[in-house]
């Protein structure tokens, strides 16, 4: 092979390929298993229900579906303000990037704030029977994403007003949105499961 072959085979500089980084596939793989635990559950759900004579038991009613509905949209409108914050960064526009995930917390904090006043109005345990040990656990564990992403999400505006948010291409913008999204996907079917269902089945 020639020099000038060697040359036109090699490369150049501009034309390196911008792959997603380790962390954000490190990330997307944690989802993918989250996103198994999730689908157990609802699987567990359902077979519960199926096995049942009465959903759900114990003549517990089904849950009210008024208020987590706003609470909902809430949570799933908190994705919109994160895409505006990703978009923002990758323009170097920081501080318009900060306010953004600032909105996003204040609404997934009102979503958590619901969800615990939620569960101190239930008429039921979590160890009153299958349906309310499986309803406590699923809403739980979502929560707990919920609240390990407000965590995150501070720690990004931190970083953010440090200073230390890389300009036009921040890792932790990128894997935070990310995580975010998949926790907002996973409540569209906790909340259709859990709640709409067993209206629909009455």
């Amino acid at each position: 092979m020639t020099t000038a072959e060697v040359a036109l085979a090699r490369p150049s500089p501009g034309a390196v390929s911008r792959g997603r980084s380790v962390g954000w596939w490190g990330v997307l793989c944690m989802i993918m298993t989250e996103a198994m635990l999730f689908l157990g559950l609802l699987a567990s759900y359902f077979f519960l229900w199926a096995s049942s004579n009465q959903w759900p038991q114990g003549g517990i009613a089904p849950p009210d579906i008024s208020r987590i509905s706003v609470f909902t949209a809430v949570l799933l409108g908190s994705s919109i303000p994160v895409f505006i914050g990703e978009w923002a960064n990758r323009r170097g526009r920081m501080t318009f990037a900060r306010g953004a995930l600032f909105v996003s917390f204040l609404m997934g904090a009102a979503f958590l704030a619901n969800q615990v006043l939620e569960y101190r109005q239930l008429h039921f345990g979590w160890r009153d029977n299958a349906y309310a040990s499986i309803f406590y656990v699923t809403t739980g564990l979502h929560g707990l994403h919920v609240l390990l992403g407000l965590l995150v999400n501070l720690v990004v505006q931190a970083k953010g007003y440090a200073g230390r948010l890389a300009r036009r291409h921040d890792m932790t913008v990128e894997v935070f949105s990310l995580y975010w999204h998949f926790v907002d996907v996973v409540w569209i079917f906790v909340f259709s499961s859990l709640y709409l269902a067993p209206h629909f089945a009455s």
